[in-house]
């Protein structure tokens, strides 16, 4: 059959969602439709989660509930060609849409490396299917020696969760010298290894996998240092690539990086089509790189982009890349990084200066939930605009983090940081005499000042 629809949406992920709210929002009188393959969305970065900390699997799904009260049509199909000239998508089913606008956000895929014995049972890489997942973590449960690839977000928070259940043995493998390595100076990851190697996780660094061993299912994984580990389910957290078929498929620009390429109003090389997400490429808000980050935070922020310019530039964006806004939980500890690390503005040849404070996060120091603080600033040298930031703490580290954030993205200076007003309070901030972000700012003066 074949039906038309004002606005066409391809994925089921949190991207997908926020487009739709967002075009109804500015085009209320325009039909909207969702085309998703899978039943049951999940919650990308509650993945992890389903292991231990939540009740159920059922309990990370996201709804669609509210858009189709809206009038937005949820199709469950598998969009398999895009013809572009005719503006039409064809599916699985054999269906047909026509469409005014398209927007891809057709996700990412996991990274399988090419490792032998990797198609054998029980390794897992970590696809977005509730069924799949739903599979994995019964296997994970029910198993006593468990290997995670990659000291990145996915697999830190994975090795993190299976360490709750009782009776489990949990390795990570980290082929750089320390994890979260990428989002963080060493002094930041090394508080999460820490915290891992507390709860009994053995970290293993400078490490590859140079094999999975077994016969029809993994039974041990051969290190690069010759050590063999048991291994009943081996979990490959080594990140994503974007899911860029369908749209290399049509004839779309790729560009120079791995994923579609876009302009700053998340439009493709045709005008009509939109890419949002981890399928859309992305580049580094200080060099302009290809920087593939891939995260719900920055699909969300594409999406309401894409979603109020899909006919008029209603809209318009004045962040001009992406910034990199992390945060991750370990045991207790939040790791939250923002913009350039001082190891990599380093290799990029920046010139900077660094500010740093350690503390609690409420005042006085002797009530109750309080947590430590660590926060490190880095600014450009010459101009003194503010580059980067990392934040170890408690639960007030997610929103700080976002503060620079914030700062980063406004190009807001040392001196601006140091004159912050901000509000106070003894349970919910550090002391107004001794507020982190000013401290590490005018920690920062005092080196910029020698230098």
């Amino acid at each position: 059959m074949e039906f038309s629809t004002d606005i066409l949406i391809i994925g089921g992920g949190p991207a997908s969602i926020v487009v739709a709210g967002t075009a109804r929002k500015y085009y209320p009188k325009k039909s909207i439709t969702i085309i998703k393959d899978k039943e049951t969305s999940i919650v990308p970065c509650g993945i992890p989660y389903m292991t231990a900390s939540l009740e159920k699997p059922q309990d990370n799904t996201m709804s669609f509930a509210g858009l189709e009260k809206d009038g937005v049509k949820i199709v469950i199909d598998r969009a398999k060609e895009i013809k572009r000239q005719e503006k039409k998508v064809l599916t699985e089913k054999g269906d047909i849409y026509t469409y005014e606008k398209l927007v891809l956000a057709t996700g990412s895929k996991p990274i399988q490396p090419k490792i032998k014995g990797f198609e054998l049972e029980n390794v897992f890489p970590i696809f977005k299917d509730f069924n799949y997942l739903v599979k994995m973590i019964e296997k994970i449960k029910e198993s006593k020696n468990i290997v995670v690839l990659g000291g990145g977000f996915i697999g830190v928070e994975f090795a993190d969760e299976i360490s709750n259940l009782n009776g489990k043995n949990v390795y990570l493998v980290e082929m750089q010298p320390n994890i979260l390595l990428n989002s963080f100076d060493r002094e930041f990851s090394v508080l999460a290894q820490d915290k891992l190697i507390e709860k009994g996780v053995k970290v293993f660094t400078n490490t590859k996998v140079e094999e999975i061993i077994g016969s029809r299912q993994v039974e041990k994984v051969l290190l690069s240092d010759g050590r063999v580990i048991e291994a009943d389910v081996v979990v490959c957290g080594l990140g994503g690539i974007p899911n860029t078929v369908l749209a290399a498929e049509s004839g779309l620009d790729m560009g120079r990086g791995k994923g579609i390429w876009v302009d700053e109003y998340m439009r493709t090389s045709d005008r009509n089509v939109f890419a949002v997400g981890d399928c859309a490429g992305k580049r580094d808000f200080f060099t302009r790189r290809d920087n593939p980050v891939m995260l719900a935070s920055i699909a969300t922020a594409e999406a309401r982009i894409a979603g109020a310019n899909l006919y008029e530039l209603k809209v318009i964006r004045e962040n001009k890349g992406t910034i990199g806004i992390f945060s991750t939980y370990v045991s207790g500890l939040v790791l939250a990084s923002a913009g350039l690390t001082e190891n990599s503005a380093k290799k990029e040849n920046f010139e900077v200066v660094v500010g740093n404070c350690e503390g609690v996060d409420k005042h006085p120091a002797g009530l109750p939930h309080r947590s430590k603080l660590k926060i490190k600033l880095i600014f450009s040298k010459q101009s003194g605009i503010l580059m980067g930031g990392q934040v170890a703490g408690g639960f007030s580290a997610g929103e700080i983090i976002n503060i620079i954030g914030m700062g980063i993205q406004r190009n807001v200076s040392l001196t601006e940081l140091e004159t912050l007003q901000m509000a106070t309070h003894p349970y919910l901030t550090p002391a107004p005499t001794k507020y982190h972000l000013v401290i590490a700012a005018q920690d920062a003066l005092k080196n910029f000042s020698r230098g």
